[in-house]
């Protein structure tokens, strides 16, 4: 058994087929993109979010790692997609020979992402809640053609920057976000994001935090 790294998940060839052949399957399904720039963009996030909260070194990059995986599923369905990821993520990671200690560790945070059936099981599954239902930005939207967006187009189209802060001294883990508010409202932003909103207060809970939402300055939970 091996200390697996984020740069060695990164390179690894099957792996980079099977996030790049996910993507495809839901470009072709109309979804926002999940590829590279997603996953290394969660990867970064999750493992920022434990090492400002002052988890161990390799707690952080277990974070990375599945924050990087989480979403290799959608090579199978967009459907039960976190479960799919998990057990993807656990055939990948006994290939390279990671220990099962931490295959747990990342698969159960993995499995439990999405809103619809996850929980925060781990400090891993908490910080990796967060940064992916932090990844609201106009960059992921797919179609050009503004007269046919529908309002998950829309609302993510809206979102001009996005920011994930951390104050282990309050506390305090802060999601902000920067609307154009000509394209999308705020209560259509909530119409869609309110179950992952309210997903991320549990995961900021189980690490000992409270979490906040401000759009355009203003404090909103």
């Amino acid at each position: 058994m091996s200390s697996i790294t984020l740069n060695e998940i990164k390179n690894n060839e099957k792996i980079k087929s099977y996030i790049k052949v996910a993507d495809d399957h839901l470009d072709e399904i109309g979804f926002t993109e999940h590829g590279f720039r997603h996953a290394g963009l969660i990867a970064k996030i999750s493992g920022e979010i434990l090492r400002l909260l002052g988890y161990p070194e390799r707690i952080i990059e277990l974070g990375e790692i599945a924050g990087y995986l989480h979403d290799i599923g959608n090579l199978i369905n967009r459907n039960d997609h976190a479960q799919n990821s998990a057990i993807i993520a656990q055939n990948l990671l006994e290939e390279l020979k990671m220990p099962y200690n931490e295959i747990a560790k990342v698969i159960g945070a993995i499995g439990n992402h999405d809103e619809n059936h996850g929980s925060p099981v781990n400090e891993v599954a908490a910080a990796l809640i967060i940064a992916d239902k932090s990844d609201a930005h106009y960059k992921r939207v797919r179609n050009k053609d503004f007269s046919t967006f529908d309002i998950h187009d829309r609302v993510n189209y809206a979102v001009k920057k996005s920011s994930v802060e951390v104050d282990a001294d309050k506390k305090e883990i802060t999601l902000s976000l920067r609307i154009d508010l000509e394209v999308s409202t705020v209560m259509e932003y909530f119409e869609i994001f309110l179950t992952r909103m309210m997903m991320c207060r549990k995961a900021a809970n189980y690490l000992g935090s409270k979490f906040r939402l401000v759009i355009n300055d203003t404090d909103l939970l």
